[in-house]
């Protein structure tokens, strides 16, 4: 943190000075976007967010602010370099945002986009990267000469400058973040949708079958999930099962969420999915895809499951979707099939 965050006489926060160098050569801490907080305290974090506004996304990761850090210092004078080390999902998402500012200003000389890295006996997967100014004239990937290197780490089509099809909008979502254990194997779930309810509802309007990214992958697990949606207490109260194995099992993790809505809120999903919900709504199928995966992977579902956290699921039904005039969206053109669950 001291590299990045420091004091000044007078205990304001400010950004860390950097001694004067020509070549910076580091490997900064790994540390996800999600931990910082609990690993660093609000207060540290807030600091962090309050100095790199602008500069560095909130969702991204801490090694990050490093590679940020770098950038300005690389461009400050001419003939200055840096090689840092991060973990492979410096090339996906809010953590690419920055690498996309070095790049608009940089140049990327040398890069490993993949490679294993085994430490303490704890394999990862990183990216290293050597940026600075436009003097180097050989460009080298993954040990390979290239003419130019991507923000993304490739060589061929630079797909962080692709911009989204207007029609395939809103048909994309994440899983539903569940933030306890709403999920029960298959013998409970068939005892629960055989009990009746007070309301005269069946357990089936909120015990839902789940998928993950290794159900696709694999076998599956024949795994349920208790999904209330956006019922108030009350009438979730009226699926009695469901609600008191959630009211055991789920609220007391959620009493302990430093989160004020979802303590209160203990038996919704952390994320209530309502944007999938509706979108697939009065569809009979939904394809799925794992959020991390060696290989992308689809595979059709009803349009019932629940997807896991790690899932994107697809609200559509048809054989085919994208662009209204070329289909480009075609999972078959693009080389994928899909497969029934």
């Amino acid at each position: 943190m001291d590299a990045v965050l420091a004091h000044d006489e007078k205990g304001n926060v400010t950004e860390t000075e950097w001694p004067d160098a020509d070549v910076i050569v580091g490997n900064p801490p790994f540390l996800g976007g999600k931990k910082m907080r609990s690993e660093l305290g609000d207060q540290q974090v807030d600091a962090l967010f309050t100095l790199y506004k602008g500069r560095v996304p909130h969702e991204a990761d801490f090694v990050t602010y490093w590679f940020e850090k770098a950038r300005t210092f690389a461009t400050a004078r001419r003939g200055r370099r840096a090689g840092l080390i991060a973990t492979n999902s410096i090339r996906d998402g809010a953590n690419n945002r920055v690498i996309q500012k070095i790049k608009a200003c940089c140049e990327l000389f040398m890069a490993w986009s993949d490679r294993p890295w085994i430490l303490d006996g704890a394999a990862v997967r990183v990216s290293i990267l050597g940026f600075g100014d436009s003097t180097e004239n050989q460009k080298l990937l993954n040990g390979i000469p290239v003419k130019s290197i991507n923000a993304d780490l490739s060589d061929d089509l630079d797909f962080t400058e692709a911009l989204p099809l207007g029609e395939n909008l809103r048909i994309a979502f994440q899983g539903p973040v569940k933030v306890g254990p709403f999920d029960i194997d298959s013998a409970t779930a068939a005892a629960m949708l055989k009990q009746p309810n007070p309301n005269g509802r069946p357990n089936s309007d909120i015990i839902k079958p789940t998928i993950n990214g290794s159900d696709i992958a694999g076998r599956g697990r024949n795994e349920w999930t208790i999904d209330f949606g956006d019922l108030d207490q009350q009438d979730a109260a009226l699926y009695e099962a469901p609600f008191e194995y959630v009211k055991g099992h789920v609220k007391p993790v959620r009493e302990r969420n430093r989160d004020r809505q979802r303590r209160e809120s203990w038996w919704r999903l952390g994320r209530s999915g309502r944007d999938l919900r509706n979108a697939k709504r009065g569809k009979r199928r939904i394809v799925l895809t794992p959020r991390v995966a060696k290989y992308r992977l689809f595979t059709w579902a009803d349009s019932d499951v629940v997807p896991d956290t790690r899932v994107y699921a697809f609200a559509r039904d048809d054989d085919y979707f994208g662009s209204s005039r070329n289909r480009v969206g075609d999972l078959r053109l693009l080389g994928y099939s899909a497969v029934n669950v």
